[in-house]
């Protein structure tokens, strides 16, 4: 039998299925990754994409609607997976299967297209506290896919662009629309593409670590969310917290999926 987390966000769908691992043949308290999927919904109503995207997931997987037994939704638009259990916060989702992919993490920092947060886990996952972005594009993805189009370049061109980089520039707006505003003033100043690319990364980085003080930075810091295929970004969260390392744990874009999965295998 197995368990499933989807996590219903502002931009897309994921969906991880957790199956039940045998040791010997007896059942163990431990579960495994059996299947994931994630999906744009376009136009879809967000029931309408839920229902899409787990049906694909199932397809994709193998696995047959009946053989689940609990689904657990997360998200945004969690309240709109109309098959679910039950639903959870991204906060818990977000702690949950972060600490799962990496267990000595207990602070985590969440940084998807819309939303930014820091949390405080302990070792079973469990939220101790949290702190997310108040102020428009603060501290999001999408405040740096708003600036590389600005830039005229790639979200991979971006991030490796600010890697090129050693300067320190100040961005201090607080709204993507302002934002834009300093990066025209720079571009009309010169001012290189890669050191624009660092200074906006540096804006996310250093909102995002706020957060994270916020709560407490505790033992390791693991960074989930699209963000992590930013190789800029993590650079900069490393400088931002003045930090040598930080976690990034395989399939950062479905931590949160895993995380409301493994919270429907512990209340089957």
């Amino acid at each position: 039998m197995y368990s499933a987390g989807i996590d219903m966000g502002s931009r897309t769908v994921k969906v991880v299925f957790l199956e039940e691992l045998k040791v010997d043949g007896a059942p163990q308290l431990k579960w495994g990754v059996k299947g994931k999927h994630i999906m744009f919904p376009e136009d879809l109503d967000a029931d309408q994409a839920a229902e899409k995207a787990f049906d694909e997931a199932l397809q994709a997987a193998g696995i047959a609607r009946d053989k689940v037994t609990r689904v657990v939704a997360t998200g945004a638009g969690r309240k709109q997976v109309k098959f679910a259990t039950a639903d959870v916060t991204e906060v818990s989702a977000g702690a949950k299967g972060a600490v799962f992919m990496c267990p000595t993490a207990r602070t985590v920092i969440d940084v998807g297209a819309e939303e930014g947060r820091g949390i405080k886990a302990d070792g079973d996952g469990k939220v101790v506290d949290f702190a997310g972005n108040e102020k428009c594009a603060a501290g999001a993805g999408a405040f740096a896919e708003s600036m590389s189009r600005a830039l005229q370049l790639s979200l991979k061109d971006f991030g490796q662009a600010s890697l090129r980089s050693d300067k320190t520039i100040p961005m201090n707006a607080q709204c993507t629309v302002f934002a834009e505003s300093e990066v025209v003033s720079l571009i009309h100043s010169s001012t290189p593409k890669e050191d624009i690319a660092k200074a906006v990364l540096d804006a996310v980085a250093s909102r995002v670590t706020a957060m994270a003080r916020r709560v407490g930075i505790e033992g390791e810091v693991a960074l989930i969310g699209g963000m992590v295929h930013n190789v800029g970004f993590v650079q900069s969260l490393k400088t931002a917290l003045g930090v040598d390392q930080v976690l990034l744990p395989e399939m950062p874009e479905y931590v949160s999926a895993l995380g409301a999965a493994l919270l429907a295998a512990e209340n089957k």
